[in-house]
């Protein structure tokens, strides 16, 4: 399972001052150095800290009274806020270069050690599952320990599925050459893809962010240059894929879970109805959302059919230019500021003090996230920013999760952890709040439709795009249960919703059928992605709601985000009146999008 060899990537300081001074990460505020004496100190800690837990509470947790209970419980986040110090640092200094052998090997280093470290403390939840629920009731009534019960209540939601403390002990033990080595196999392939349009070497991220271009040509050459690149490899993300879903099938038949997603849905702290009402909307709303827009998008572009290479297209009107970080930063502020000033506060010191990693370099990972670290230290946002519309937006984004790791990390290591599909909510509503502050700011009817037009697109993206992925993955682990997939037939999969969630305005070219290889939610989070288009519903939903009525909605926004993961999706949107166990609800967040592509369609007459 090798890359095809190609020649080296371009310089890695070349687009190093095209967009201004693009801040990197500090990562000091974790560990000064690689070979730091603290991170060897913490190392060792861990060690000890986890036998001694181990020895102090295995076979004793169903008698501890409150006190003792809440003894336990701050000793175990002591010890998830060191494993999480250690492997976050670690994690972080590899996505920056995943093709560094040095970097490699620290981080599997450390999560050999860890999770050495920590199988003595798989016993913790599965004897906390044991607890009798009258004594489990009782126990965190008590004040001392009360704030905790949602994170347990979670817990035991998965003690129908838990095997024997024995083959827990297993799993725990031998993830690392499980999942996780799939997961840095993936990572470390992607990462070393090299590609050629129009004689220049360019990474992954440059390439797929060219399919935004101006210049037809050069999207349709980077189009197919991926598709190469892509099938000169299928082999490897085939395999990767097959193990990983044949894996998962494994154990999830051993915990005897009911469907492949069931796992998502108990770690996301939400109904498999809730989503099943998320994505039967969505799939009902492609006629009136992406094939309407894409029709429209056609229109606009002088075409019959488009190819996947018009699907991000900028408008023939839209005017090609850089934007400078320095102009990303303050547009992405002062939405933010316009919202709330607390909101803006909250987001400066990621460009101040070395909280961002924002250009694109050899080996550094592709795409963009927000990693919370631990609640002790501050998240760290990684983009690979290229100057485009888009990039502004995706700043926006990571900001928001920025923000709400932030607030949340009051609530302490166990509770902090929002579910997924409450994560994205904060990112989606930084992103929408950008958006209204540019529309707001609109001279022209042309730089409203070009604006309108760009958000339809990455709600398209958000919504439809991440629920065709979603059924993808569903009909891709089923399929796999009945036995090894060829890449031929995953390429079929990927076609059989592409087809039907972007809609008649499409031809498809030979090649895109592979194009499911690159996507590192499949492989790092199954089902992760009804998360977006959630989040998307619920912003929707929340932004109408202030709209309405934006008195306080400021103040009931950020006791929401800073929730962080103790209480309920029901418990948080009451204030605002909404409630995403109602199937109407995602209806009213799909109407705003509906009611975007009208205002288009009204520009046309």
């Amino acid at each position: 399972m090798t890359l095809t060899p190609r020649r080296p990537v371009f310089d890695a300081n070349s687009n190093a001052g095209a967009f201004g001074d693009l801040p990197e990460w500090d990562l000091s505020d974790l560990y000064p150095a690689p070979d730091a004496p603290e991170l060897t100190k913490d190392m060792a800690w861990l060690e000890k800290a986890c036998a001694e837990f181990a020895a102090d509470y295995e076979g004793k947790l169903a008698d501890l009274d409150a006190a003792g209970m809440a003894d336990c419980i701050k000793r175990y986040e002591e010890i998830d806020e060191k494993a999480g110090r250690v492997m976050s640092y670690t994690g972080l200094r590899y996505y920056q270069n995943t093709t560094d052998p040095a970097r490699v090997k620290l981080l599997s280093d450390a999560q050999d050690k860890i999770t050495t470290y920590t199988t003595p403390l798989v016993f913790f939840s599965l004897e906390f599952n044991r607890i009798p629920d009258e004594t489990y009731e009782a126990v965190f009534a008590d004040s001392k320990v009360a704030r905790y019960k949602p994170v347990f209540d979670r817990m035991r939601a998965m003690k129908p599925y838990q095997l024997s403390d024995e083959l827990e002990k297993f799993l725990h033990d031998q993830s690392v050459v499980g999942a996780a080595a799939w997961n840095r196999l993936f990572d470390e392939t992607t990462a070393a893809l090299e590609f050629e349009v129009q004689g220049e070497k360019l990474s992954l991220e440059a390439t797929t962010t060219l399919l935004s271009d101006h210049n037809r040509e050069k999207r349709e050459a980077a189009a197919k240059e991926l598709a190469n690149v892509f099938g000169e490899n299928i082999r490897t993300f085939s395999r990767i894929h097959n193990t990983l879903a044949k894996e998962k099938e494994i154990e999830d038949r051993w915990r005897k879970m009911p469907t492949p997603q069931t796992g998502r849905h108990l770690s996301n702290d939400v109904e498999p109805e809730v989503v099943q009402a998320l994505r039967d909307a969505v799939v009902a709303a492609y006629p009136r959302l992406s094939h309407r827009y894409y029709m429209l998008k056609a229109k606009w572009l002088g075409l019959d059919k488009l190819q996947i290479w018009d699907r991000n297209a900028p408008l023939p009107t839209e005017a090609p230019r850089d934007i400078m970080w320095d102009e990303a930063k303050d547009t992405v502020l002062d939405a933010y500021s316009g919202f709330d000033p607390r909101m803006a506060d909250i987001a400066q010191p990621f460009f101040d003090k070395g909280w961002i990693d924002a250009g694109v370099k050899p080996g550094k990972a592709p795409g963009a996230f927000a990693h919370p670290t631990v609640t002790t230290v501050h998240p760290y946002v990684m983009l690979n920013y290229l100057g485009k519309p888009r990039d502004v937006m995706t700043l926006a984004h990571e900001l928001g999760h920025g923000v709400h790791q932030v607030l949340a990390a009051k609530q302490g290591e166990m509770l902090a952890n929002t579910p997924l599909t409450l994560a994205e909510t904060a990112s989606v509503f930084g992103e929408m709040l950008t958006f209204r502050k540019l529309l707001a700011a609109a001279k022209t009817k042309e730089e409203r439709k070009t604006l309108l037009a760009g958000k339809v697109e990455d709600m398209i993206n958000t919504v439809v795009r991440q629920i065709a992925f979603y059924d993808f993955e569903c009909k891709l682990h089923a399929a796999r249960a009945e036995g090894e997939l060829t890449p031929e037939d995953i390429n079929a999969l990927w076609m059989s919703v592409q087809g039907e969630s972007l809609g008649p305005a499409f031809e498809f070219m030979e090649g895109y059928e592979t194009f499911w290889s690159y996507i590192p939610h499949f492989v790092h989070s199954p089902f992760y992605v009804y998360a977006y288009a959630f989040g998307d519903g619920l912003v929707n939903a929340l932004y109408a709601a202030y709209e309405a009525a934006p008195e306080g909605f400021q103040d009931k926004y950020f006791a929401m985000l800073e929730a962080g993961g103790s209480m309920h999706h029901k418990e948080l949107l009451a204030p605002f009146g909404l409630d995403a166990s109602d199937p109407a609800f995602w209806d009213k967040g799909l109407s705003m999008i509906e009611g975007f592509i009208d205002e288009l369609e009204a520009m046309e007459e």
